[in-house]
């Protein structure tokens, strides 16, 4: 079954085709980060604009080695995410579906970002935990089946995402954050500064950034009022060290306690090299399976919701022409 997906839900268009949930026949991405680095952040409706400007060129590269008369069913993420960018997505699919009278399947942008390690790991297979790390979103949960996800722990506040892009803009380093303070780190001493890790007695799976965050802007103010050198590389260590810590913990915690044998890190921060190791590691000790998308799939792209949509689609989970787009959504 080859599937036509979209992604539009922040920053990046993106259109792909999916064998069967597990085969990436083409894949065709644009990212905005050229434009949203002039604002330090994403501009929600500079975004919606430009993914208007590609979708339709983007399609057409996509469907190449295809063709669509040889599409199956057309899927899109229709939340959550800015609802400007899915509005995007969620109507030129809604029209090309409409069109060609395909089936139309909505996936959950979260299950995505899950879905893209079967890319690059065809044999795995739920039950598992994972890990959900990204700009907007920092869960654990716990996959039943490829649908049906429980919701162990989430962020309270921030998401890990959001609190790197928001150090790296305090330290001058630009946007998007992440990729700016894994390579400051590099250079930086990891135990040289103590920033916090926040855990909750009632639920051990929680998370919560905005005291780590505001914790390290304190600690560069001080040092500019004292009119001291910002140890930026150390910084930026010390932080990603603590992130790491609490994110590490709490997700293995949660594979202990409910007996997973497998662990999934999915979403962009699953990029992050340092939180790779550090998760692989803990796992092996605990002889838990540790599993993470190809870099490739780490970001938003469509190839996830592709894959994610074949199960959609196994579940009989289609929508009707009204399908809306929605900025928040349960799991």
């Amino acid at each position: 079954m080859n599937i036509l997906a979209f992604e539009s839900s922040c920053d990046d268009t993106s259109v792909a085709v999916v064998k069967d949930g597990k085969e990436v026949l083409s894949l065709e991405t644009v990212s905005q980060t050229d434009i949203h680095t002039l604002y330090g952040g994403v501009v929600p409706e500079i975004a919606s604009r430009a993914h208007l400007e590609v979708i339709s060129e983007l399609t057409e590269k996509a469907l190449k080695p295809v063709g669509l008369r040889n599409t199956d069913a057309v899927a899109v993420t229709y939340a959550p995410g800015l609802i400007g960018s899915l509005l995007v997505g969620v109507s030129f699919a809604k029209s090309l579906a409409y069109a060609h009278k395909l089936p139309l399947i909505p996936v959950h942008h979260i299950k995505g970002h899950v879905a893209g390690t079967y890319l690059t790991y065809p044999e795995l297979k739920p039950p598992f935990i994972a890990l959900i790390a990204s700009g907007g979103h920092t869960h654990i949960v716990k996959a039943h089946t490829y649908t049906k996800y429980q919701i162990l722990g989430r962020t309270r506040d921030d998401a890990v995402g959001e609190s790197f892009d928001k150090i790296a803009r305090v330290l001058g380093l630009g946007y998007p954050g992440g990729p700016m303070i894994e390579s400051a780190a590099k250079t930086g001493d990891p135990n040289s500064i103590h920033f916090p890790r926040v855990r909750f007695e009632d639920n051990p799976y929680d998370f919560s950034f905005s005291g780590i965050k505001t914790a390290v802007i304190n600690y560069i103010h001080q040092k500019h009022q004292l009119s001291l050198d910002i140890p930026v590389s150390d910084i930026a260590a010390s932080f990603t060290d603590a992130v790491c810590d609490v994110l590490v913990n709490n997700t293995v915690k949660a594979c202990k306690d409910h007996n997973a044998k497998k662990l999934v890190l999915a979403g962009g921060v699953s990029a992050n090299k340092t939180l790779r190791k550090k998760l692989e590691e803990e796992c092996n000790k605990e002889k838990i399976n540790f599993f993470a998308p190809d870099f490739r799939y780490c970001g938003d792209n469509a190839a996830m919701i592709g894959a994610q949509a074949y199960y959609e689609y196994l579940q009989n989970n289609t929508a009707s022409a009204d399908l809306n787009a929605y900025a928040v959504m349960p799991i």
